[in-house]
């Protein structure tokens, strides 16, 4: 990771910021006792900056040639690493993949200057099952043909993403996990 007190400045904000109690239901369905609003911490420039000091720090530029994810979550998350590559003098560009593509324009379901081919980290905010990133996932590799190198997330809930990521043979790399926060379902 960046440095041991970045992640832990990282995992306070998600704390602070992110985590509330109570009944909700999640974009998978599943009904939870807590909720993550992982944008509270990406769309902070504190939080956008130390993710992506975290995400470059082990990820080598060599080993991947874009990154980004469903929109929206992944999408401050891809532009903050986009952004601190270009300042590292490796530049990286960020994707956007929508739910469905455009109705008008060029109609295009992945926005952002991904070449055909490309070998792709997927990043989000929040998983729960990995639904909406496997169907990101899906359009990558049927639209663009791009190589799935990992999926990295700020916090997997541990409810399913990671077995169902593992079905499919892809690596995942949780920054924190919902037990590491300290939160039981």
């Amino acid at each position: 990771m960046a440095n041991d007190d970045g992640l832990a400045r990282l995992r306070q904000l998600i704390l602070d910021r992110a985590v509330s109690f109570g009944d909700v239901q999640l974009s998978s369905g599943q009904a939870s006792r807590f909720y993550i609003d992982g944008k509270q911490v990406t769309l902070s420039a504190e939080g956008a900056l130390l993710f992506a000091e975290c995400f470059l720090a082990t990820n080598p530029p060599e080993s991947y040639d874009a990154v980004g994810g469903p929109t929206l979550g992944a999408d401050p998350m891809a532009a903050a690493v986009s952004m601190l590559s270009q300042q590292r003098g490796t530049p990286k560009p960020a994707f956007i993949v929508r739910k469905a593509a455009k109705e008008h324009g060029k109609m295009r379901r992945i926005e952002g200057p991904l070449a055909d081919g490309a070998r792709v980290v997927v990043v989000e905010d929040v998983i729960t099952s990995g639904k909406s990133v496997l169907e990101a996932i899906d359009a990558l590799e049927a639209e663009k043909g791009c190589r799935i190198v990992k999926i990295v997330c700020l916090v997997d809930r541990q409810q399913g993403a990671e077995e169902a990521f593992a079905r499919r043979g892809y690596n995942f790399e949780p920054l924190f996990t919902a037990a590491e926060l300290g939160i039981q379902r």
